[in-house]
């Protein structure tokens, strides 16, 4: 199809025919309203576009998008994702999961896709909590956190997803809120823009089991001065006039600037060659600093599929034989 063949998109051609099963006041409706908003703006065709979920109340997504998908099992949705993206690399392979999903069954899996650089864009909404199944605390759950699986308080220290993204070597990196709809809609653009694996956690709430769990942030009077957003070439402020910044010591221990030191705000740069920066925004107290949205870094590096299938390229070049030839060289014989 060429380009000016290809339908125009509006943001009602991606919703399907299917009931939404979430509850009411979930963040997830924010989340799908803002993935269609930015595909209809990005143009994305439906026979292009797969969406593949694991388990959990995020990866009913599929089920709502008038695209590809599938909603396959706990923690694999990188896994299969990976296998459609080397079948058919001209597909456009979105995975949409959760922190449970991910963090705790989904671990090694997705950790894996980020380290190979597959092309897949990932969405993972984190709630901290199991919404699914009721309430258990979450590998992103806050130590202490009173549950139905930790009624004296969860012991776990939690994990930064956007710091396990960079310690496994994610080449694009993200975070947007499930409420800054303009924002988010922008992030997912860039998601989107990717050459391999983008990674974007996005802080979704979850009124039925975890209810304002980031209501310090988001909160209209609170939100200036609890939120950090990353701008490529900017220094790092933050508040209603942006009178605040964030620097860094030699070591990259981050710390608040005002005043005459204002202008000592770190200039971010998303296409660092050092994570460093970066993981020091992520590993920031969110009770002592604002909480950082945006990419936080973008690096550009050939993306898996693409050296499968070069692989798979040069094999052909170099043995001429058919699969009849090769199942029947060497030692064999027939059963009667």
């Amino acid at each position: 199809m060429t380009t000016a063949a290809r339908p125009v998109m509006q943001k009602k051609d991606y919703k399907s025919d299917q009931e939404i099963r979430w509850c009411p006041g979930c963040g997830d409706y924010a989340i799908l309203n803002a993935v269609q908003s930015a595909f209809a703006k990005l143009g994305k065709q439906l026979h292009e576009t797969v969406i593949i979920s694991g388990i959990g109340c995020s990866s009913r997504f599929p089920y709502y998008m008038e695209t590809y998908g599938f909603h396959t099992i706990h923690g694999r949705a990188p896994t299969i994702a990976t296998g459609v993206k080397i079948a058919n690399p001209a597909l456009d392979v979105w995975v949409v999961t959760g922190d449970g999903d991910a963090m705790s069954i989904g671990g090694n899996h997705f950790i894996h896709a980020l380290r190979r650089n597959v092309g897949l864009k990932v969405l993972m909404f984190n709630n901290r909590i199991y919404g699914l199944t009721k309430g258990q605390f979450s590998p992103t759950s806050e130590q202490g956190k009173v549950t139905k699986s930790s009624p004296l308080g969860s012991v776990d220290y939690p994990f930064h997803p956007i710091a396990l993204a960079l310690g496994a070597g994610a080449t694009f990196i993200a975070r947007g809120i499930d409420v800054f709809l303009p924002h988010l809609e922008e992030v997912i653009t860039k998601v989107s823009s990717h050459t391999g694996t983008a990674f974007c956690e996005i802080y979704q709430n979850c009124n039925i089991f975890n209810d304002g769990a980031y209501k310090g942030i988001t909160e209209k009077e609170l939100r200036d001065d609890r939120v950090l957003y990353l701008e490529h070439g900017k220094p790092l402020l933050f508040g209603k006039d942006k009178d605040k910044g964030i620097a860094f010591d030699a070591n990259f221990q981050p710390h608040i600037v005002t005043g005459a030191e204002l202008s000592r705000a770190f200039v971010w740069d998303e296409t660092a060659a050092s994570p460093a920066p970066a993981m020091a925004l992520a590993n920031m107290s969110e009770t002592d600093f604002p909480v950082p949205v945006g990419v936080f870094r973008r690096r550009e590096m050939p993306a898996f599929e693409t050296g499968i299938r070069d692989q798979i390229t040069a094999a052909k070049q170099k043995k001429s034989q058919s699969l009849h030839e090769l199942l029947r060289q060497g030692e064999i014989w027939d059963v009667g």
